[in-house]
């Protein structure tokens, strides 16, 4: 299991256990969806001041903040990590301008 997965069932388990005494996770989730993707947003502006100004280790902190964040944002929406992986490999190969002139708007 990697690192990414291991992370997905302890924000997993958290989220279940519910204990906003011990668990940043439970904090977050009792506060709610709002306070969750405002904190994941913070955190990818700190992510692109630090690719800005910051050093490379100000920048790898800050992108494991924001995939932290995204992470507990999927599992409170109840959105698997491997769906969206399985995205990404859907996207695999396609050009980034082609993949977004499918879209619909």
């Amino acid at each position: 299991m990697d690192t990414l997965a291991r992370l997905e069932l302890t924000i997993a388990e958290r989220l279940a256990a519910g204990d906003a005494a011990t668990s940043y996770v439970a904090q977050l989730h009792h506060r709610g969806v709002p306070v969750i993707a405002r904190k994941l947003g913070e955190e990818a502006v700190e992510a692109i001041v630090a690719a800005l100004s910051g050093s490379s280790d100000d920048l790898v902190g800050e992108a494991a903040d924001v995939l932290f964040h995204l992470l507990v944002l999927l599992g409170e929406k109840g959105v698997a990590l491997a769906d969206v992986l399985a995205e990404l490999d859907r996207r695999e190969g396609t050009s980034g301008i082609a993949e977004k002139a499918q879209r619909s708007i």
